[in-house]
């Protein structure tokens, strides 16, 4: 009948061996940097979402506090809080859709100018002045307990603007 042979032999003696202590420990040592590296590499993939910060849902403040017709710049979140004359909310992006440049608000001439090519958007965020190829992108707006709040994660592409992308409160 033959023997099973393990990893680590032991000599006459009952003595193991210095090659094979080596061995066994360079391989736990191996076996360890690579569950380390692999538990690195999966968390710098996972997101980092910090509420009230870009990627996840923002509670910009009580309805009161924007009136009609204006529009609130909101750094953390990477938008601009735009109120409607009508009373309606949208969530505008701040990035241009021709090359995705930030563009400001600009009181002065009540639109959004690109710095970059000069794309100009109303305040819904319509494009007035190409190159860029569509409105700004908007996010989705929910009124909740008298808030404003604002899911900063989920983009909405389109095509233009319609009276129902405003969320009223």
């Amino acid at each position: 009948m033959m023997k099973a042979r393990s990893s680590i032999e032991k000599d006459e003696g009952g003595n193991v061996s210095r090659r094979d202590v080596l061995k066994v420990t360079w391989a736990g040592l191996g076996a360890l940097a690579t569950a380390e590296i692999g538990g690195l590499a999966l968390a710098y993939t996972q997101p980092r979402l910090v509420e009230g910060e870009f990627g996840s849902l923002i509670n910009v403040g009580p309805v009161d506090e924007f009136p009609p017709g204006s529009v609130t710049h909101v750094p953390a979140g990477r938008f601009y809080l735009s109120r409607l004359q009508d009373g309606g909310f949208l969530a505008i992006y701040q990035r241009c859709t021709h090359l995705g440049c930030s563009v400001p608000w600009v009181q002065e001439q009540e639109k959004f100018v690109c710095p970059c090519h000069n794309s100009q958007f109303t305040l819904e965020g319509g494009v007035l002045n190409p190159p860029a190829p569509r409105p700004l992108d908007l996010f989705p707006v929910t009124i909740e307990n008298g808030s404003v709040m604002v899911n900063t994660g989920a983009p909405i592409t389109r095509e233009g603007f319609d009276v129902k992308q405003a969320v009223y409160a």
